[in-house]
């Protein structure tokens, strides 16, 4: 320190910095006074701030009567401000302005009491506080500070309550505002607990505490600028006070327990320390267990539903709550689904029973409770009556009165249960699909209509949830069957084709059996047919579609369609080949291939006439090959091209099976090429297959 500055001098000067700096906060606050919200309120804080600084500057810690007047009043003006944009009611703006006017009396009300008690203690007779010793004096100023570190407490409550209660996304317009406030007002509980726990004021902190206040006052106007009309739409919802309250029960209790270990210390001589030491310890672990309690968690909140709320459910906060309960990950949603509708009314446990085949409700889940393997039939008087009424069948009423529920006897089975309390139907689109069993909640909650209600609603919506689980899965095993389906369409399209070329075989048989060429065309036709059933059936045994990747190779293409020409040879009309490019390599399974380009020209074949012609052509454009497939058929229009060509299982066949045209596209595509038609009715159709040539090249 340097000389000739005294603390006095210090706290002066720190007090002016604090009373210049607020000063000029609101200096430029008048500037677009009229068009800011709540600027009155703002101004009249900076306004009383820079009194109580410029007071404290001018008579320090010992201002009397006026310095404490404008010190509660500095420091309530800015939790009138903070209430303010909490959005505050007028009925809570009047109590906490009647909590400040009585910490503004306090002092006054505790000076005279002190000091009697005081001398009372040191044996003296009672007097006024100004004949007081300079002990007693201490001991009045004293009882002045606990007020002040109350209002201290509660003005970095309602700062908490602004920036949590603030969604997220507006949290820019005031958290320099929550730091500047909550410093002040944090700094002030730091300087009235250490008073409180020395007996007197400490010069430095006092001292120090001007340019903090100062400090804050830029945080502030940051704010103000970036916020200038403090619009924020704030609520405090039910998780806020529930929060604050605990918050303060736990401030409050602390207070207590330090005050009641200061007692033992003073009174205890010997065993005051160990008092003290003992007395804190077990004041911390009961608060722990108080505040870990989930009784004591249920029972504050169904206090704060009552008291401070018209309805008792935040429902925007229990739907978001519902919803991610049954849509997030963990247990299976049938628990989820008990978790979410007992957590409206405190439950601990649940079972779960939900409609089965020949509407039998089986139990499917429970939670925090032993399995119940009790079934409920349909028919049963219980299921009836919940489909009919859909009411929350509150167990105990229904037992007692069971003319209010027409007489319904519950079953027996429901007796074993311990701490049965309500069954929940669970309706959807108006049938019963199921029913959630739930035990006596952890404090007591008036079941009236507004519960029975919001139980409803969310057991719907849990009975939707797991209706489309239901769904989900069956519609996963339709879609192995369809799977296993269409591998069998395709396995009785090819049989069919092999069935086609030997009826053919067999049809000319009786007229050209002594022909030599003839039976060397129908054992080269058998023989054909023989091994394209054993690629089928080695096809069938394969594990995995890996292995017909591997089975691709460099094919050329003229002698593959030379053998599917010539397997068709006895047909009617007569197919016929052109090779205008020979030596034509492409990357493909030999046995696919053909298939493909076989039932292509088995089609063809069958669309034209005796006298109708169809050709196949090998030819190559650029990189690829082409394959040109015509006949002078019937042929088709363009709708018919577009909507139904391509499609699966759609035929105009009497035995056909409609995925022949679609395996074939998908195959080519497969191979990197692709597969266009042209085709006009009466005149005829052009299939083209067009392929990549491997490598680019040709077959050497």
């Amino acid at each position: 320190m340097q000389a000739g500055w005294s603390p006095q001098h210090i706290a002066a000067v720190s007090y002016g910095i604090a009373a210049a700096a607020f000063l000029l906060l609101g200096l430029l606050l008048l500037r677009g006074w009229r068009a800011r919200r709540h600027a009155t309120a703002l101004l009249a804080a900076c306004a009383l701030t820079v009194l109580w600084a410029a007071g404290a500057a001018r008579h320090g810690a010992s201002g009397g009567a006026l310095m404490d007047a404008l010190e509660i009043a500095h420091s309530g003006a800015w939790a009138l401000f903070l209430l303010l944009l909490l959005e505050a009611t007028r009925r809570r703006l009047c109590r906490w302005l009647a909590v400040y006017a009585a910490a503004a009396l306090l002092p006054a009300l505790a000076a005279p009491w002190a000091g009697a008690s005081y001398a009372l203690a040191a044996g003296l007779p009672a007097m006024p506080p100004a004949a007081l010793p300079a002990a007693l004096a201490s001991q009045a100023a004293l009882a002045a500070i606990a007020p002040r570190l109350a209002l201290a407490l509660c003005g970095i409550l309602l700062v908490e309550q602004l920036y949590r209660g603030t969604p997220p996304r507006q949290r820019w317009g005031i958290k320099f505002a929550c730091l500047g406030i909550g410093a002040m007002y944090a700094y002030d509980f730091y300087l009235y607990s250490d008073a409180l726990l020395l007996r007197h004021v400490t010069a430095a902190i006092w001292s120090a505490r001007g340019v903090v206040d100062a400090l804050a006052a830029p945080l502030i106007a940051v704010s103000a600028a970036r916020n200038p009309a403090w619009a924020l739409g704030l609520t405090v919802s039910r998780q806020m006070k529930l929060r604050s309250a605990a918050l303060i029960g736990a401030a409050l209790y602390l207070l207590a327990m330090a005050a009641s270990a200061w007692y033992l210390r003073a009174i205890g001589g010997a065993w005051g320390p160990v008092m003290l030491l003992d007395c804190l310890c077990g004041a911390a672990m009961l608060l722990a267990g108080v505040l870990f309690s989930g009784a004591v968690r249920a029972r504050v909140k169904v206090f704060i539903n009552k008291n401070f709320y018209q309805g008792s459910y935040d429902y925007r906060q229990e739907w978001l709550r519902l919803t991610r309960a049954l849509s997030a990950d963990g247990p299976a949603l049938a628990e989820r689904s008990i978790q979410a509708v007992a957590a409206l009314v405190e439950s601990p446990a649940g079972a779960l029973w939900l409609r089965r085949e020949r509407g039998v409700y089986e139990p499917v889940a429970s939670w925090n409770m032993a399995p119940l393997p009790t079934r409920e039939n349909g028919d049963a008087a219980l299921c009836r009556f919940m489909q009919a009424r859909q009411w929350v069948i509150d167990v105990a009423d229904c037992r007692a009165r069971p003319q209010r529920y027409g007489q319904l006897q519950l079953p027996a089975w429901l007796e074993t249960v311990p701490r049965l309390w309500l069954l929940v139907p669970l309706m959807l689109h108006g049938g019963l699909a199921g029913f959630i069993a739930l035990t006596r909640p952890r404090a007591p909650i008036a079941l009236d209509w507004e519960v029975r209600d919001l139980l409803k609603i969310a057991a719907s919506q849990a009975a939707s949830y797991l209706a489309h689980q239901e769904s989900a899965n069956s519609l996963l095993v339709a879609r192995q069957f369809e799977s296993f389906n269409r591998m069998s369409a395709f396995i009785v399209h090819d049989v069919k084709n092999l069935v086609s070329q030997l009826s053919l075989l067999l049809q000319n048989a009786d007229r050209h059996h002594a022909s030599a060429a003839f039976q060397q065309d129908l054992m080269d036709t058998l023989a054909h047919s023989v091994a394209k059933m054993t690629q089928l059936l080695h096809k069938l045994g394969r594990a995995d579609a890996t292995a017909a990747a591997q089975t691709a190779q460099a094919l050329d293409l003229a002698p593959l369609l030379a053998r599917a020409v010539l397997a068709r040879a006895g047909s009617t009309p007569q197919p016929s080949l052109g090779i205008d490019a020979a030596g034509l390599t492409v990357r493909a399974d030999a046995q696919r291939l053909e298939r493909v380009l076989g039932h292509l020209l088995q089609n063809a074949i069958e669309a034209t006439a005796r006298d109708g012609t169809v050709s196949v052509r090998l030819l190559r454009e650029g990189a690829a090959a082409v394959i040109e497939l015509r006949d002078s058929g019937e042929g088709m229009s363009a709708g018919f091209i577009r909507e139904r060509l391509f499609q699966p299982f759609d035929t105009t066949k009497p035995a056909g099976m409609g995925i022949g045209v679609f395996e074939s596209r998908e195959y080519v595509r497969e191979l990197g090429g692709r597969l266009e038609v042209s085709s006009a009715p009466r005149v005829g159709t052009t299939f083209r297959v067009i392929l990549p040539l491997h490598d680019g090249g040709t077959a050497t």
